[in-house]
């Protein structure tokens, strides 16, 4: 089983209980304006070139057999159109201006990786998280990792924008310990001018897990003059409140990382704002407890 993916991250406290490994599966069917992993959105792998870091060496333009790279007046250029994200150009950079994101990994090769920290996880209930993009938009690639998780006995976390096939996600939750559930806007015209998609299809998955018995956490992105309105923070009260299933609430405030990365994808990041006020989140908190009976902690 072959999925792609763009990062492997190890040692990480914030992505379920214990310490985690969290591998990141590229495609995702959402459009958020503030996405802070914009090269998770093609399941494709992709280019991604960072001009501060390049010192004109000419080597990727050598390697490169569509001749993408380029020089002239001894600056170098890229052109999009045409590139199949081989990753030939990345290999011979010896600044790491050019990098690729995004490699094609077998089951057996990602859980090698997974498994480096299984002392950590016995001692910290700790394990594998999947990410992304999101990570059920690689259905068949998740539930292989998934049930390999189970195999060799380590907890399992899925973060998920609830945007998937329903069959894949009733597949999941029998190999999944907990779901990191996003809740990103308050109803469809408001989640589809921000996320690009409403969210009816969100809801009725969230309904699934509940009637699954699933463990769910509501994880809530906070982004000033998009999402931080009344409305929206007495939805994630209400939805939590509701399903059964939610046994707490994260709130997630809004952060740049995603900036950069949009800039050397060659793309123009759809929002550029800063985080939320600490103390503004922690009104945002105790007023979602207040209404939902739930805990409420800021990520």
């Amino acid at each position: 089983m072959l999925g792609t993916v763009f990062n492997i991250q190890r040692f990480s406290l914030f992505d379920g209980p214990g310490v985690r490994t969290v591998v990141f599966l590229k495609g995702c069917p959402l459009r958020c304006v503030w996405c802070h992993n914009p090269e998770g959105i093609d399941r494709n792998p992709q280019i991604m070139y960072d001009p501060k870091c390049c010192i004109a060496c000419g080597d990727c333009a050598e390697a490169c057999l569509k001749h993408r790279h380029f020089f002239a007046g001894g600056l170098h250029g890229y052109v999009r159109e045409g590139c199949d994200g081989c990753g030939k150009c990345a290999k011979v950079c010896p600044a790491g201006a050019v990098t690729v994101s995004g490699q094609l990994m077998d089951t057996d090769a990602v859980m090698a990786e997974v498994m480096k920290d299984g002392s950590a996880y016995r001692m910290s209930g700790g394990g594998m998280t999947l990410s992304g993009g999101e990570p059920l938009y690689q259905g068949e690639f998740a539930l292989s990792l998934l049930k390999s998780a189970k195999e060799r006995k380590i907890t399992t976390c899925v973060e998920t924008c609830g945007y998937a096939k329903a069959e894949t996600v009733k597949e999941a939750a029998k190999y999944t310990d907990d779901f990191y559930f996003d809740y990103k806007a308050t109803g469809n015209g408001m989640h589809k001018r921000l996320c690009g998609v409403t969210q009816t299809l969100i809801l009725e998955n969230l309904s699934l897990l509940c009637g699954l018995c699933a463990r769910v956490t509501l994880r809530c992105p906070i982004v000033d003059g998009m999402n931080d309105i009344p409305e929206h923070i007495e939805g994630i009260a209400y939805t939590a409140r509701d399903y059964s299933c939610i046994k707490e609430v994260h709130l997630e405030p809004y952060h740049r990382l995603g900036i950069s990365k949009a800039e050397k994808l060659g793309q123009a990041a759809a929002y550029d704002g800063r985080p939320p006020e600490r103390g503004r989140l922690e009104e945002y908190c105790g007023r979602i407890s207040e209404l939902s009976g739930k805990p409420c902690r800021i990520s």
